[in-house]
Protein backbone atom coordinates (compact mmCIF):
# COMPACT_ATOMS: atom_id res chain seq x y z
CA UNK A 1 0.00 0.00 0.00
CA UNK A 2 1.11 3.75 -0.88
CA UNK A 3 1.96 5.60 2.23
CA UNK A 4 0.33 9.10 2.16
CA UNK A 5 3.61 10.75 1.55
CA UNK A 6 4.42 8.87 -1.37
CA UNK A 7 0.30 9.63 -2.65
CA UNK A 8 0.88 13.03 -1.87
CA UNK A 9 4.15 12.62 -4.25
CA UNK A 10 2.48 11.09 -7.00
CA UNK A 11 -0.46 13.73 -7.23
CA UNK A 12 2.20 15.90 -7.06
CA UNK A 13 3.47 14.29 -10.30
CA UNK A 14 0.38 13.98 -12.21
CA UNK A 15 -0.54 17.87 -11.30
CA UNK A 16 3.06 18.69 -12.81
CA UNK A 17 2.91 16.21 -16.09
CA UNK A 18 -0.38 18.11 -16.83
CA UNK A 19 1.30 21.47 -16.54
CA UNK A 20 4.39 19.67 -19.21
CA UNK A 21 2.09 18.76 -21.53
CA UNK A 22 -0.50 21.85 -20.23
CA UNK A 23 -3.47 20.16 -22.20
CA UNK A 24 -6.05 22.65 -20.55
CA UNK A 25 -4.78 25.31 -23.24
CA UNK A 26 -5.81 22.83 -26.42
CA UNK A 27 -9.40 23.39 -26.42
CA UNK A 28 -8.74 27.32 -26.07
CA UNK A 29 -6.17 26.98 -28.67
CA UNK A 30 -7.59 26.37 -31.98
CA UNK A 31 -6.73 28.17 -35.08
CA UNK A 32 -9.49 30.68 -34.45
CA UNK A 33 -7.54 31.95 -31.71
CA UNK A 34 -4.71 32.79 -33.88
CA UNK A 35 -4.83 36.59 -35.50
CA UNK A 36 -4.07 36.37 -38.94
CA UNK A 37 -2.40 39.64 -38.97
CA UNK A 38 0.13 38.42 -36.08
CA UNK A 39 0.31 34.89 -36.61
CA UNK A 40 0.21 32.66 -39.55
CA UNK A 41 0.85 28.92 -39.77
CA UNK A 42 1.71 26.54 -42.20
CA UNK A 43 3.27 22.89 -43.49
CA UNK A 44 6.54 22.33 -45.34
CA UNK A 45 7.77 19.19 -45.78
CA UNK A 46 11.31 18.81 -44.28
CA UNK A 47 13.29 15.41 -44.65
CA UNK A 48 9.75 13.99 -46.33
CA UNK A 49 8.04 14.68 -43.07
CA UNK A 50 5.25 17.46 -43.41
CA UNK A 51 6.10 19.53 -40.46
CA UNK A 52 3.28 22.65 -39.11
CA UNK A 53 4.60 25.54 -37.62
CA UNK A 54 3.45 28.78 -36.49
CA UNK A 55 5.44 32.51 -37.51
CA UNK A 56 5.10 35.76 -36.18
CA UNK A 57 6.89 38.75 -35.83
CA UNK A 58 8.79 40.86 -38.33
CA UNK A 59 12.47 41.42 -36.82
CA UNK A 60 15.62 40.80 -38.23
CA UNK A 61 16.45 37.49 -34.81
CA UNK A 62 15.06 34.68 -35.57
CA UNK A 63 13.59 32.30 -32.66
CA UNK A 64 12.61 29.24 -33.00
CA UNK A 65 10.26 28.17 -29.87
CA UNK A 66 10.94 23.69 -29.01
CA UNK A 67 7.96 22.43 -27.43
CA UNK A 68 8.29 19.45 -24.65
CA UNK A 69 6.75 15.75 -24.82
CA UNK A 70 3.63 15.57 -26.80
CA UNK A 71 3.97 19.45 -26.82
CA UNK A 72 3.21 21.78 -29.69
CA UNK A 73 3.52 25.02 -30.85
CA UNK A 74 0.43 26.74 -29.47
CA UNK A 75 0.07 24.33 -26.35
CA UNK A 76 3.31 24.60 -25.38
CA UNK A 77 4.26 28.55 -26.32
CA UNK A 78 1.03 30.17 -26.92
CA UNK A 79 2.13 33.28 -24.29
CA UNK A 80 5.30 33.33 -25.93
CA UNK A 81 3.68 33.89 -29.35
CA UNK A 82 1.87 36.53 -28.22
CA UNK A 83 4.23 38.09 -25.96
CA UNK A 84 8.13 38.13 -27.11
CA UNK A 85 8.90 41.02 -28.70
CA UNK A 86 7.65 40.91 -32.81
CA UNK A 87 9.36 43.90 -33.46
CA UNK A 88 12.89 42.71 -33.28
CA UNK A 89 12.37 39.07 -33.38
CA UNK A 90 10.37 36.93 -36.10
CA UNK A 91 9.20 33.65 -33.93
CA UNK A 92 8.87 29.95 -35.37
CA UNK A 93 7.23 27.65 -32.82
CA UNK A 94 7.11 23.93 -34.47
CA UNK A 95 4.83 20.87 -33.81
CA UNK A 96 7.76 17.97 -33.76
CA UNK A 97 7.17 15.03 -36.24
CA UNK A 98 4.13 12.97 -34.64
CA UNK A 99 2.98 15.58 -32.64
CA UNK A 100 0.54 18.48 -32.48
CA UNK A 101 -0.26 18.85 -36.29
CA UNK A 102 2.42 17.16 -37.56
CA UNK A 103 0.73 14.02 -38.01
CA UNK A 104 1.44 11.85 -39.91
CA UNK A 105 3.80 10.32 -39.13
CA UNK A 106 3.13 8.71 -35.81
CA UNK A 107 5.68 9.58 -33.12
CA UNK A 108 8.57 7.05 -33.16
CA UNK A 109 10.91 6.66 -30.07
CA UNK A 110 13.88 5.38 -31.35
CA UNK A 111 17.40 5.66 -29.08
CA UNK A 112 18.15 8.46 -31.14
CA UNK A 113 15.01 10.87 -30.88
CA UNK A 114 16.08 13.98 -29.54
CA UNK A 115 19.22 13.96 -32.04
CA UNK A 116 16.57 13.45 -34.73
CA UNK A 117 14.31 16.17 -33.76
CA UNK A 118 17.37 18.07 -33.71
CA UNK A 119 18.45 17.30 -37.73
CA UNK A 120 14.67 18.08 -38.14
CA UNK A 121 14.04 21.20 -36.46
CA UNK A 122 17.83 22.42 -37.85
CA UNK A 123 16.85 21.77 -41.41
CA UNK A 124 13.28 23.38 -40.81
CA UNK A 125 15.06 26.63 -39.90
CA UNK A 126 17.23 26.56 -42.86
CA UNK A 127 14.82 25.32 -45.32
CA UNK A 128 12.25 28.86 -44.42
CA UNK A 129 15.61 30.73 -45.16
CA UNK A 130 16.99 31.35 -41.35
CA UNK A 131 21.05 29.80 -41.38
CA UNK A 132 21.59 32.23 -38.10
CA UNK A 133 18.51 31.77 -34.94
CA UNK A 134 18.42 31.44 -31.71
CA UNK A 135 16.69 28.56 -29.79
CA UNK A 136 13.92 28.72 -26.99
CA UNK A 137 13.01 25.03 -25.81
CA UNK A 138 10.86 23.73 -22.52
CA UNK A 139 11.72 20.12 -21.32
CA UNK A 140 12.21 17.48 -24.32
CA UNK A 141 12.40 20.71 -26.15
CA UNK A 142 15.09 22.20 -24.37
CA UNK A 143 17.21 18.66 -24.71
CA UNK A 144 16.83 19.40 -28.37
CA UNK A 145 17.93 22.97 -28.05
CA UNK A 146 21.24 21.21 -26.33
CA UNK A 147 21.59 18.86 -29.17
CA UNK A 148 21.20 21.77 -31.91
CA UNK A 149 23.39 23.87 -30.19
CA UNK A 150 26.46 21.84 -29.49
CA UNK A 151 26.08 20.47 -33.41
CA UNK A 152 25.71 23.85 -35.29
CA UNK A 153 27.65 26.03 -33.25
CA UNK A 154 27.70 28.32 -36.89
CA UNK A 155 24.27 28.85 -36.99
CA UNK A 156 23.01 29.36 -33.29
CA UNK A 157 22.78 32.85 -31.80
CA UNK A 158 21.59 32.26 -28.64
CA UNK A 159 20.24 29.38 -26.24
CA UNK A 160 17.59 29.45 -23.50
CA UNK A 161 16.21 26.27 -22.03
CA UNK A 162 14.16 25.30 -19.09
CA UNK A 163 12.48 22.67 -17.32
CA UNK A 164 15.62 20.46 -19.42
CA UNK A 165 18.25 17.63 -18.89
CA UNK A 166 21.18 16.32 -20.56
CA UNK A 167 21.25 12.82 -18.40
CA UNK A 168 18.56 10.93 -16.22
CA UNK A 169 18.50 10.41 -12.99
CA UNK A 170 17.12 6.84 -11.11
CA UNK A 171 14.73 9.17 -8.92
CA UNK A 172 13.38 10.16 -12.37
CA UNK A 173 12.50 7.14 -14.02
CA UNK A 174 10.57 6.45 -11.11
CA UNK A 175 8.58 9.60 -11.69
CA UNK A 176 8.37 8.33 -15.49
CA UNK A 177 6.53 5.15 -14.18
CA UNK A 178 4.11 6.91 -11.95
CA UNK A 179 2.90 8.86 -14.63
CA UNK A 180 2.56 6.22 -17.41
CA UNK A 181 -0.87 5.15 -16.96
CA UNK A 182 -3.56 7.75 -18.35
CA UNK A 183 -6.02 6.35 -15.84
CA UNK A 184 -4.54 7.49 -12.73
CA UNK A 185 -4.68 11.36 -14.37
CA UNK A 186 -8.34 12.60 -13.51
CA UNK A 187 -10.70 13.24 -16.78
CA UNK A 188 -9.85 17.43 -16.52
CA UNK A 189 -6.06 16.67 -17.31
CA UNK A 190 -6.66 13.73 -19.75
CA UNK A 191 -10.27 14.90 -21.22
CA UNK A 192 -8.03 17.59 -23.86
CA UNK A 193 -5.33 15.61 -24.82
CA UNK A 194 -7.64 12.96 -25.73
CA UNK A 195 -9.81 15.39 -28.10
CA UNK A 196 -6.04 16.69 -29.47
CA UNK A 197 -5.00 13.37 -30.38
CA UNK A 198 -7.75 10.62 -29.73
CA UNK A 199 -7.40 8.43 -26.58
CA UNK A 200 -5.89 5.41 -27.81
CA UNK A 201 -2.87 7.22 -29.91
CA UNK A 202 -2.49 9.76 -26.61
CA UNK A 203 -2.22 6.55 -24.22
CA UNK A 204 0.23 4.86 -26.73
CA UNK A 205 2.13 7.69 -27.02
CA UNK A 206 2.64 8.43 -23.86
CA UNK A 207 3.52 4.88 -22.84
CA UNK A 208 6.05 4.96 -25.98
CA UNK A 209 7.27 8.18 -24.24
CA UNK A 210 8.42 6.39 -21.14
CA UNK A 211 9.47 3.69 -22.56
CA UNK A 212 12.09 5.55 -24.31
CA UNK A 213 13.41 7.42 -21.44
CA UNK A 214 13.75 4.65 -19.22
CA UNK A 215 15.37 2.84 -22.36
CA UNK A 216 17.67 5.52 -22.51
CA UNK A 217 18.55 5.08 -18.90
CA UNK A 218 19.09 1.43 -18.87
CA UNK A 219 21.06 1.22 -22.21
CA UNK A 220 23.57 4.54 -22.38
CA UNK A 221 23.63 4.71 -17.78
CA UNK A 222 20.92 7.70 -18.41
CA UNK A 223 23.00 9.80 -20.78
CA UNK A 224 21.26 11.69 -23.08
CA UNK A 225 23.86 14.56 -24.50
CA UNK A 226 25.97 14.72 -21.44
CA UNK A 227 28.86 14.55 -23.44
CA UNK A 228 27.63 17.46 -26.01
CA UNK A 229 27.09 19.96 -24.14
CA UNK A 230 30.41 21.38 -23.49
CA UNK A 231 30.75 22.35 -26.73
CA UNK A 232 28.39 24.77 -26.60
CA UNK A 233 29.90 28.43 -27.31
CA UNK A 234 26.61 30.47 -27.96
CA UNK A 235 25.26 32.79 -24.87
CA UNK A 236 22.90 30.42 -23.16
CA UNK A 237 20.24 31.35 -19.99
CA UNK A 238 19.39 28.43 -18.54
CA UNK A 239 16.20 28.87 -16.05
CA UNK A 240 14.72 26.75 -13.83
CA UNK A 241 11.56 26.43 -11.42
CA UNK A 242 12.75 25.92 -7.83
CA UNK A 243 8.78 23.99 -7.62
CA UNK A 244 9.57 21.48 -10.69
CA UNK A 245 9.50 17.99 -9.22
CA UNK A 246 10.01 16.77 -13.06
CA UNK A 247 13.55 17.95 -13.08
CA UNK A 248 16.27 17.13 -10.53
CA UNK A 249 17.47 20.40 -9.53
CA UNK A 250 21.04 19.06 -10.11
CA UNK A 251 20.45 19.81 -14.04
CA UNK A 252 20.39 23.37 -14.28
CA UNK A 253 23.56 23.38 -11.96
CA UNK A 254 25.69 21.10 -14.14
CA UNK A 255 24.45 22.39 -17.65
CA UNK A 256 25.68 26.07 -16.21
CA UNK A 257 29.31 24.33 -15.03
CA UNK A 258 29.49 22.93 -18.25
CA UNK A 259 28.33 25.60 -20.23
CA UNK A 260 31.04 27.87 -20.57
CA UNK A 261 28.89 30.97 -21.83
CA UNK A 262 26.00 30.72 -19.48
CA UNK A 263 23.72 32.29 -16.80
CA UNK A 264 21.10 30.67 -14.44
CA UNK A 265 18.31 32.02 -13.21
CA UNK A 266 16.36 30.25 -11.07
CA UNK A 267 12.01 31.63 -10.66
CA UNK A 268 11.49 30.64 -6.51
CA UNK A 269 8.17 29.66 -7.53
CA UNK A 270 7.97 28.26 -10.83
CA UNK A 271 7.21 25.04 -11.42
CA UNK A 272 7.70 22.77 -14.66
CA UNK A 273 5.22 25.37 -16.49
CA UNK A 274 6.99 28.41 -15.29
CA UNK A 275 7.12 29.84 -18.25
CA UNK A 276 3.17 29.50 -18.71
CA UNK A 277 2.24 30.55 -15.26
CA UNK A 278 4.88 33.56 -15.45
CA UNK A 279 4.73 34.34 -18.71
CA UNK A 280 5.12 38.08 -18.48
CA UNK A 281 8.61 37.13 -16.16
CA UNK A 282 9.68 34.86 -18.64
CA UNK A 283 8.89 36.42 -21.76
CA UNK A 284 11.04 39.52 -20.60
CA UNK A 285 13.42 37.57 -18.90
CA UNK A 286 14.06 36.26 -22.45
CA UNK A 287 13.90 38.77 -24.54
CA UNK A 288 16.29 40.75 -22.87
CA UNK A 289 18.31 37.93 -23.28
CA UNK A 290 18.05 37.44 -26.83
CA UNK A 291 18.72 40.99 -27.58
CA UNK A 292 21.50 42.32 -25.45
CA UNK A 293 24.49 42.35 -27.31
Amino acid sequence: MFSSVKLSLTSKLISNIKLKLNPMNIIKMNSSSMSPDTMKENKINVNGIDINYIKTGSGSHPVLLLPGALGSSLTDFKPQLQGLDKKNLTIIAWDPPGYGKSIPPSRKFGDDFFYKDAINANDLMKKLGYNNYSLVGWSDGGITGLIIAASNRNSIKKLVVFGANSYILPQEVKIYESIRNINSWSERMKAPMIAMYGEDYFRKTWSLWVDAMINIYKKNNGDICRNLINKITCPTLIVHGNKDVMVDPEHPVYLHNCISNSKLKYFEKGAHNLHLKYHEEFNQLVTNFLLEN
